[in-house]
């Protein structure tokens, strides 16, 4: 399915437009979410990474990341990163992801972080099962509340993804042998309803969201990390576990 595309950095205003543009079609005009050219012109100039998927010459995924310092050492912030919906569920995504990994290593980097939406469920799978990251911290309304119909008027609750490229963990999961989690110490479960209560925009995500972040934070504060996405729909869970065991 991705025989055709090639990931590459980009280079030049041409290439940083075209991610401007590619933002555009995938989230719309008056998104909070868009990015100026002159924010990929800073990262790609300050040791950060642009990178684009290319259908020939048709940018159709691009991920933006910026330089961090914790605990002195220096890692990459995945600040954005997206795919045309005429090309999602082909594996674009995680093309970007490991070659993103890829170019960190080759430069000494070795942790890279970003941030989700944690009632996001797909993007709670492909970060912790598919990619092998780990989560330790939650931030409630890390951007505020905004006008974005993506954030549906509900408070910008964020989980901080860890993926520690080179970690046996990581490894297992980007070769494929890692089984679906079933069973951990730890589970804060998600109701099979939650897609439908966001399509109708219902008050009860709202009540999902605050009992979420209760036990995110519960769980966070006693030394665990969210290791895994039990997949669903009946049953879906994050399995947590003791971070010091990753």
């Amino acid at each position: 399915m991705t025989r055709d595309i090639i990931v590459r950095e980009c280079q030049g205003l041409d290439d940083f437009h075209r991610c401007v543009e590619l933002q555009r079609e995938i989230w719309g005009e008056a998104d909070l979410e868009v990015e100026p050219a002159t924010m990929f012109v800073v990262a790609a100039h300050t040791g950060g990474e642009v990178l684009g998927a290319f259908d020939g010459d048709r940018l159709v995924g691009y991920t933006l990341a910026v330089v961090g310092l914790r605990d002195r050492v220096a890692y990459l912030h995945s600040h954005m990163a997206g795919v045309h919906r005429e090309y999602r569920d082909r594996g674009v995504g995680r093309m970007l992801k490991l070659f993103q990994r890829r170019q960190a290593l080759g430069r000494g980097i070795r942790l890279i972080q970003w941030t989700f939406d944690p009632l996001e469920v797909r993007n709670g799978h492909f970060n912790l099962n598919r990619l092998g990251a780990i989560c330790r911290e939650y931030h409630a309304n890390l951007y505020g509340v905004t006008t974005s119909p993506l954030h549906r008027g509900l408070a910008t609750d964020r989980l901080l993804v860890e993926w520690h490229l080179d970690s046996a963990r990581v490894v297992a999961a980007i070769e494929n042998l890692v089984k679906d989690p079933v069973e951990a110490p730890a589970v804060i479960e998600l109701p099979a309803e939650l897609e439908r209560w966001q399509r109708e925009g219902s008050r009860e995500v709202g009540v999902v969201q605050a009992r979420v972040r209760e036990e995110f934070t519960r769980w966070f504060a006693k030394g665990y990390a969210a290791v895994a996405l039990r997949p669903g729909p009946e049953n879906r869970a994050y399995l947590l576990a003791p971070w010091s065991d990753f």
